[in-house]
C-alpha cells in the first residue's frame, strides 16, 4: 500500500450523478411507529393497487397487523396498449 492510502476508501473522482437524488426515488421502510402496539416495529410491505402512474402500497405492522403507512411509487414508463 501507498503511504497515506487507506484499504477500502476510494478518493473522489470529481464526478457527480446527473441526478443526485435519484438514490431516494425508491425507499423501503424496515421500521414504522405502531400506534397500537406504541412503538416501532418491523413493516410488511403489501401491493394495494397498480395504477398508470405506480404502485401503490401499504405498510402494515408485522407483530398485530395494523396500518402504519402507504406510499406509491412514481414510474416514469409510458404504458402502451395494443
Amino acid at each position: 500500500m501507498g503511504a497515506g492510502r487507506r484499504p477500502g476508501y476510494a478518493p473522489a473522482t470529481g464526478r457527480t450523478p446527473a441526478d443526485p437524488h435519484a438514490q431516494f426515488r425508491s425507499l423501503q421502510a424496515s421500521l414504522l411507529f405502531c400506534p397500537t402496539c406504541r412503538e416501532a416495529t418491523p413493516a410488511r410491505e403489501r401491493l394495494l393497487l397498480v395504477l398508470p402512474s405506480g404502485n401503490k402500497y401499504e405498510y402494515r405492522c408485522s407483530r398485530c397487523g395494523t396500518s402504519t403507512g402507504e406510499k406509491t411509487d412514481q414510474q416514469d414508463t409510458t404504458l402502451i396498449l395494443s
